[in-house]
């Protein structure tokens, strides 16, 4: 992911710390228009907002700029946004006349609201480095409130779908070309200028031809563009000039679609160029966009980890990512993960249950072997140093052929030495004219075979009972906090949006679980 982006020019200066300097008339609105239950008021006093300066002050100058708005208000401002699903206008909007809004940010009943773009510059400003600290300080009271254990963590994903409008391979060709000149114009005019004549007469000449010829002519006109803007000699100031470098930029997403329009079967491709992060994949159906990555802790549904891959990306890879941003941040050691079935894959197992890395013990549902009745590749035992297996019956094979695609060892006997064998029955299906039995060893095969002896356990019954808590977690993102749409274009903005709808979510689930009525037992 990319590290966070400052979207203004020059130093800002981070304002100090002070309490809201409310008049008597303030304080008697509050304490008659807020009730004592109220959420916001409740949330103020179980969150401390304080203990978030650290992480913004980061990303503000200590000593000069200009002066900053406050930035404990300014996420306090995003925490409603995503709390109510609204957007930055409307935040602003609802801030000037809601009293309890006003209670929870510190306002006094004059005081005047930032303009809604300054929340753009915000985010900008904190990035993915900012919301992911202020996730992490939120998981991190939970912890000091001893709501979040390290018994098990449950996961799973879902989709988000681009903020985009999907263009025809022509419709794409052109909107790179038309980027590109723009991010050009203002280093040769002239040219650009021509340019846009000649794609008009393009444009003319093609009108009512095959939709191959268009394409044709197209892709050659944009291979001519990228072969003079290549030959544009840098600024002096090329590293800070931002118009060089939106070029630079284009220049490469331009390089890339090129490339994938002369392989229609490459993968990975470029859906669009207002958001060239997005991709296709397939959840339920097809989609473009991301997916939403997640991890609760089990005990106290608080989500304790999140990242955003490309719709393509992979999912089951991800659970050690997750793991590793979680302990990294809290120092903790967690002992078991609940996966769904994707993370049935052996170098996932083994990458998370490695005793000197992760070390956690995986519960995941197996996927079903075949019931042949015959012997299977786990009856025949494999010596790795002396590259042998040794079949039920004892007899061993020395053929070894490498598939290094699959991951695998095919080890054959010759057919003499299963012709006589009193266990032949039970070993080949359709005995070969040529050749004995083959095995395949699958390099993962301890994985496997530990994974489905663990689902025949009560304990992996018991686990993956509550292993839905992660699907109405994630329902709780989608339906309350708008995770199901990008509100933003590339995938750290996409990240941000979802790092602050989780922030949300578990100050929603501190609240509720510290603030509820404790059990008294009852009289006997």
């Amino acid at each position: 992911m990319h590290s966070s982006v400052v979207a203004t020019e020059g130093a800002v200066m981070l304002p100090e710390p002070s309490d809201p300097a409310w008049s008597e008339t303030d304080r008697e609105v509050f304490e008659r228009l807020v009730a004592t239950d109220h959420y916001l008021r409740i949330a103020l006093k179980t969150i401390d907002f304080e203990r978030f300066r650290g992480a913004l002050a980061e990303h503000y100058s200590p000593d000069h700029g200009r002066p900053a708005e406050e930035p404990i208000r300014m996420l306090k401002l995003g925490f409603l946004q995503y709390h109510d699903n609204l957007s930055d206008r409307q935040v602003i909007e609802r801030a000037q006349t809601d009293v309890a809004y006003r209670y929870f940010l510190g306002l006094r009943l004059e005081d005047e609201l930032p303009d809604p773009s300054l929340l753009c510059i915000f985010r900008g400003r904190l990035g993915v480095e900012g919301y992911r600290l202020v996730f992490h300080e939120v998981v991190a009271q939970a912890r000091e409130h001893g709501l979040v254990k390290d018994r098990m963590r449950l996961k799973d994903a879902t989709h988000v779908i681009a903020d985009v409008a999907l263009p025809t391979t022509l419709a794409l060709l052109a909107q790179v070309r038309n980027k590109l000149l723009t991010a050009a114009e203002s280093f040769d005019p002239v040219r650009v200028a021509g340019e846009r004549a000649r794609v008009e007469m393009i444009r003319t000449s093609t009108d009512g031809h095959r939709a191959e010829e268009r394409l044709m002519a197209r892709l050659t006109h944009l291979r001519e563009i990228m072969a003079w803007v290549e030959k544009l000699s840098p600024p002096e100031d090329a590293e800070r000039n931002r118009p060089w470098q939106t070029l630079q930029s284009v220049l490469r997403l331009a390089r890339k679609i090129l490339s994938e329009s002369e392989d229609p079967k490459r993968g990975d491709r470029t859906r669009s160029t207002v958001d060239p992060d997005a991709r296709r994949g397939k959840h339920g159906d097809f989609y473009d966009g991301y997916l939403l990555d997640v991890m609760i802790d089990a005990d106290s549904e608080l989500f304790t980890a999140l990242n955003v891959l490309p719709a393509n990306g992979d999912e089951a890879a991800d659970a050690a990512e997750l793991l590793r941003q979680e302990e990294a941040a809290h120092g903790n050691d967690v002992q078991q993960l609940s996966i769904d079935g994707i993370g049935f894959q052996g170098e996932v197992l083994r990458e998370l249950e490695d005793p000197q890395g992760l070390a956690v013990d995986v519960i995941v549902p197996p996927k079903g072997e075949p019931a042949t009745g015959k012997f299977g590749p786990r009856d025949f035992v494999e010596d790795t140093a002396r590259g042998v297996v040794t079949c039920p019956a004892g007899r061993e094979s020395h053929y070894r052929q490498r598939d290094t695609n699959q991951r695998v060892t095919i080890y054959r006997f010759a057919q003499e030495t299963c012709a006589g064998c009193p266990l032949r029955d039970g070993c080949l299906t359709q005995p070969s004219k040529t050749f004995g039995r083959t095995v395949r060893k699958n390099d993962y095969e301890a994985e496997y075979r530990r994974a489905r002896e663990k689902a025949t356990t009560a304990e992996y019954a018991a686990v993956r009972c509550e292993h839905p808590k992660i699907e109405r977690k994630l329902s709780e993102l989608v339906r309350r906090h708008g995770a199901r749409r990008a509100r933003y274009w590339g995938d750290w903005k996409v990240l941000c949006q979802q790092l602050l709808a989780a922030t949300v979510a578990n100050v929603k689930r501190i609240v509720r679980l510290l603030s509820a009525p404790t059990q008294t037992p009852a009289a006997t």
